[in-house]
């Protein structure tokens, strides 16, 4: 007899059974609404121009290997990375108090940093998320000993619109020091996201509240096609004095979906404390894939570091939003 006589099936999510389903189908005029990411008049993946460029110029580097990367990943990555959504001049990098790591893509900074809660967060261990989320915020929290999955309104079908009385009321009754799941910018799967004014009272209640922020940023440029303005509601959290993280992908914004580039960004109270937990989440990595891929990282360097490449990928992201 198998000692796994007694798993059951369970059936693929959703998303992907649909998707299967669109690769199956012959009719010529299908169209493919499953999985959020972003498609040419063909319907088919758009491999960013400068990506290309980027991919080109990497073959033809004599001086690079296949060595691992560190647990960290591409500090040049990640460095420009958390520069990219924190600013130029954020304080709070200046001060060494934000830390961040290279993780496989927005989905493996989400679980490293669910991990790093579920172990060492002192606080209530509920992890509240946005009514509707992603699928996968529930999947992954469910599946963690010692944190319970909760949700907050968010979208009001009578008006088609955010919520912010409801979302306000369910953060101010939660326990106080709760996880919170924010979608930085483009909530998915609504496309429904808080002004300015509506940012600084969710900001209120959780300062208030003493809960802990989770922004999840998968979209950046994507909601309206500036940097600066989609990850304006990070920026008023670290202006604020919280503690949180960032989860971070590049699938969508430089179409780089098989590469699974992602960066995690820890902002601590001291630089003493930020280090400290960036060490916990590296311990985290190691037991799980201990070195993220180096290609779409080094892909995602260029495109950050080099100024003529970064404004082309800048274009490219303006066009994707525009479509």
């Amino acid at each position: 007899m198998s000692h796994f006589s007694e798993v059951n099936y369970v059936d693929l999510p959703a998303v992907f059974a649909l998707s299967a389903r669109y690769t199956d189908d012959p009719h010529p005029d299908k169209v493919n609404l499953t999985v959020g990411a972003y498609r040419n008049e063909a319907g088919k993946p758009w491999v960013l121009p400068v990506v290309k460029k980027a991919e080109s110029m990497l073959a033809a580097d004599d001086t690079l290997n296949k060595e691992y990367l560190s647990m960290g990943g591409l500090q040049s990555f990640t460095d420009a990375a958390t520069r990219l959504v924190l600013g130029e001049n954020s304080k709070v990098i200046n001060e060494d108090r934000a830390v961040a790591l290279q993780t496989l893509s927005g989905t493996g900074a989400l679980h490293v940093a669910f991990q790093f809660i579920a172990q060492f967060y002192p606080g209530c261990k509920d992890i509240y998320v946005s009514n509707p989320s992603w699928g996968n915020h529930k999947l992954m929290i469910d599946r963690l000993p010692g944190v319970n999955f909760k949700q907050y309104t968010y979208y009001d079908p009578k008006t088609m619109g955010f919520d912010l009385e409801g979302m306000c009321r369910d953060l101010e009754q939660a326990h106080d020091g709760s996880v919170v799941v924010l979608h930085a910018c483009a909530h998915n799967p609504t496309g429904i996201d808080p002004t300015k004014e509506q940012w600084l009272k969710i900001a209120e209640v959780c300062k208030k509240k003493n809960h802990f922020p989770i922004l999840d940023l998968a979209y950046l440029g994507y909601a309206s096609g500036n940097f600066d303005q989609d990850a304006a509601s990070i920026r008023l959290f670290a202006d604020r004095g919280f503690e949180f993280i960032v989860c971070q992908s590049f699938a969508k914004i430089m179409g780089l979906y098989c590469e699974r580039i992602g960066c995690m960004i820890f902002v601590g109270q001291t630089a003493e404390i930020a280090h400290k937990c960036l060490s916990q989440m590296k311990i985290i990595i190691r037991s799980i894939y201990s070195n993220p891929p180096a290609h779409g990282a080094r892909i995602a360097s260029m495109c950050l570091n080099n100024r003529d490449m970064k404004a082309e990928w800048e274009d490219c992201v303006k066009e994707m939003h525009a479509g």
